[in-house]
């Protein structure tokens, strides 16, 4: 894309006829005339512009142009500026070598040739708007690569993420399914030994609870597998309904109450506030569970609790537990897919649930946040806007 900036000129000169007089040869389309009355005036613009070309007075009073000239040669933003010199003097005072011997590009006499100006000015900026493409070429180039470089340090990134996440999800999987395999192979055997003894009333409702925890365990993890798919495609969306939260709740920490007790936890609740708002209940019902599930991976087996707290415009709730905590610079992280914990002897998952559970949160335009210090627990609160009517 090309630079649209003008090009900038600096003519100098203590007569203001004289710069109106040369600014009037020199402007054109696409350039932009700065004029100084004075040597320091000068170099004030010169620290603030970049300048195709300065025209200097020699004659000024105070500093004059060669002065102005050693200036510039001495400070690296000014030094590539080309120099032309202006002068009323006769060519016997022999400016020329001066000026050159100052930096000058070229020496020119007064009364000035309007068209030799014109042709001086016009092959400077030429040569200064050449460089400047050059330079916004490079630039441009040099950006493509470092593009393509954080491009290619990403897809490297992925590919390993990729093959984890495969990894994870072959471990995960595996783990019920050998479960639900060793429990067929076992019933196989007795069937086969004709030991019907083993498939009693009491015996099959305990087959039937373990194969449901299996099962139960796959479908979680599809339905994580699924979300992610759904939520990177933008295809995330809610079914509101009208909800009442402290009945969620208490419905939720009755159903994980044996899970918490096989983990060594104990789970309690304050949700006296009845709450009504229009939310997603399955939804909600997934976030909560999955802070709960979270907080018995990594509570210690330490107590767990869950608070329901009521305003006007929201609802809040926390989940606290009472594990070794988060590290500052480990909690942004636990919130990206994929990430997980370090944990107990509990199955750590595919380290998708905080990451669904705040994209969940958002969609319903809440927030999920943490608060944790190592050594003091975790809390972990999702807001809810309450509203009286469904979302639009």
């Amino acid at each position: 894309m090309q630079d649209a900036s003008p090009t900038k000129l600096l003519i100098v000169d203590d007569l203001p006829e004289n710069l109106q007089a040369l600014n009037a040869v020199i402007r054109g389309e696409g350039r932009e005339i700065f004029q100084a009355g004075s040597g320091e005036e000068a170099l004030a613009l010169l620290l603030q512009h970049d300048f195709a070309i300065a025209i200097l007075d020699v004659q000024m009073p105070g500093m004059d142009g060669f002065e102005l000239a050693e200036l510039m040669r001495g400070t690296d933003k000014t030094r590539q500026i080309p120099i032309v010199f202006v002068t009323a003097a006769g060519k016997e005072l022999n400016y020329s070598f001066k000026g050159y011997e100052a930096g000058a590009v070229d020496v020119l006499y007064k009364p000035l040739d309007p068209r030799a100006v014109k042709g001086k000015v016009q092959v400077f900026v030429a040569l200064y708007e050449a460089r400047e493409a050059m330079r916004r070429q490079v630039e441009a180039l040099e950006a493509a690569r470092q593009q393509q470089a954080a491009t290619q340090a990403q897809l490297e990134r992925a590919l390993v993420m990729r093959d984890e996440f495969m990894s994870m999800v072959s471990h995960e999987m595996r783990t019920p399914l050998n479960t639900l395999y060793l429990e067929t192979q076992l019933r196989k055997m007795q069937l086969e030994r004709g030991n019907m003894a083993a498939f009693g009333a009491e015996q099959l409702q305990r087959m039937v609870a373990r194969d449901d925890r299996q099962i139960q365990s796959i479908i979680r993890l599809i339905d994580d597998m699924l979300d992610v798919s759904r939520i990177r495609s933008g295809k995330l969306s809610l079914r509101p309904g009208w909800v009442e939260l402290s009945g969620l709740l208490r419905r939720v920490v009755h159903d994980l109450t044996p899970q918490a007790t096989t983990a060594g936890a104990t789970l309690s609740l304050e949700a006296g506030t009845p709450v009504s708002g229009w939310w997603d209940e399955f939804r909600i019902e997934q976030i909560v569970v999955n802070l709960l599930t979270n907080a018995m991976r990594y509570g210690c087996q330490q107590p767990i609790s869950v608070t329901l707290t009521v305003e006007q415009d929201w609802a809040r709730i926390d989940v606290r537990d009472c594990g070794p905590g988060i590290a500052p610079e480990n909690q942004a992280k636990i919130f990206e897919p994929y990430e997980r914990g370090v944990g107990t002897d509990v199955p750590a998952g595919l380290g998708l649930g905080l990451y669904i559970s705040r994209q969940l949160a958002e969609v319903h335009e809440g927030t999920l946040t943490l608060e944790s210090k190592p050594g003091e627990g975790s809390v972990f609160s999702l807001t809810l806007p309450r509203r009286d009517a469904p979302p639009q």
